[in-house]
């Protein structure tokens, strides 16, 4: 108490509003930067790379030969019907990241399939330098 006898008060409201932003933004980045790393595959290294695209759809093949588009595992004949949709919303440009020690023949039937679904260029995931 002051000696005029006045209570001093202090307004959080705006405290937490300024914590609440912050922790509503660093949510919104942590998921964006996680969802091309999430899997753990070894990919190979090249000379230059070019920056990740979020916009595009992303088909990744791990060591074991197991398919997974958008983080989620799928068959061959699941990821061409979801891959149409996805190829004509990204100008038919896919993404495609393969574990370098992974089923050569596995990713061969991926690249036929993202071709049978509209994929035109494709993007190869590579590790930086």
């Amino acid at each position: 108490m002051r000696s005029g006898g006045e209570n001093v008060t202090f307004d959080f409201a705006p405290m937490v509003d300024v914590v609440l932003l912050l922790l509503i933004f660093f949510m919104l980045t942590s998921n964006l930067a996680a969802r091309q790393n999430a899997l753990p595959l070894d990919l190979p290294r090249a000379s230059s790379t070019l920056r990740d695209t979020p916009d595009i759809p992303t088909v990744n093949v791990d060591r074991s030969g197991k398919i997974f588009l958008e983080g989620k595992v799928v068959t061959l004949k699941a990821l061409e019907t979801q891959l149409k949709t996805l190829t004509a919303k990204s100008g038919g440009v896919v993404a495609l990241r393969a574990d370098r020690r992974g089923n050569y023949g596995t990713v061969v039937s991926v690249i036929d399939v993202i071709k049978r679904a509209g994929g035109e260029r494709l993007a190869l995931g590579t590790e930086r330098p």
